[in-house]
């Protein structure tokens, strides 16, 4: 199993702090960045064999890559977007080998436990389906991911979608089983060719109509997306605790 870790975006929200850096190269402790976070967590699980997709300020993360693998025991392979201002559909399938065989996904803005990845991998062993880590206990707005659920599994993965209709809010970590991996591919080539602008999500949409996407619940725990300044005090916050 690998790790793929989002971080080409340009993280507009976050400037100037972000005009030459990586939104994931943020600092969120005094020793550690968003990514040395998810690094760090992906290790502690196992998932020894990452690679980053990077476009905005590449040459940072290829700076910190080194750094990566000689703190955390990890093998960084960089991917490169050459599209970093379209959005991750596009950047998620520059990944796509990377993911063939099987992938935990992180979104590279996200602060989470590492307790998120291990349930993801413990309900992989029985569910063949991609599955994503669905936060079903937080109270929900417009902007969140938000997630309908019924008997067949995720039916609706989008944000504009009535709060009181979803089960959820997707937090940006995945796992990608290998089963399913080529039809994720197709569903990202057709979602970024029909429109440059849309999401991953809106691929998943795709295998969620036929079935192919699962829940797995975060339970109570804190956990951030790091999208404007109010987002990165709460992620320092939280990441002190992991």
């Amino acid at each position: 199993m690998r790790g793929v870790i989002l971080a080409a975006g340009q993280g507009q929200r976050l400037r100037p702090d972000t005009d030459a850096l990586p939104k994931t190269l943020l600092p969120v402790t005094a020793t550690e960045t968003i990514l040395d976070t998810i690094v760090r967590g992906l290790a502690e699980v196992g998932v020894l064999d990452l690679a980053i997709t990077v476009g905005h300020a590449a040459e940072k993360i290829r700076e910190h890559a080194p750094v990566l693998q000689e703190r955390y025991g990890v093998t960084v392979a960089i991917v490169d977007n050459d599209k970093p201002h379209w959005n991750n559909a596009y950047s998620l399938w520059t990944a796509r080998e990377h993911y063939a065989q099987g992938a935990v996904l992180v979104n590279g803005d996200t602060v989470h436990p590492t307790s998120i990845e291990r349930n993801l991998l413990a309900a992989s062993a029985t569910d063949p389906r991609l599955l994503i880590a669905l936060d079903d206990h937080k109270e929900l707005t417009d902007e969140a991911m938000k997630v309908r659920v019924g008997e067949g599994g995720v039916e609706l993965i989008h944000k504009q979608q009535p709060i009181a209709t979803a089960a959820g809010e997707y937090i940006g970590v995945g796992l990608i089983p290998a089963g399913v991996a080529d039809d994720l591919t197709k569903a990202l080539e057709a979602t970024y060719t029909r429109d440059t602008t849309l999401y991953y999500e809106d691929a998943f949409q795709l295998l969620a109509e036929a079935g192919q996407i699962g829940t797995v619940s975060t339970g109570p725990v804190a956990w951030t997306e790091v999208d404007d300044h109010a987002d990165w005090a709460l992620a320092k916050t939280i990441a002190e605790g992991l």
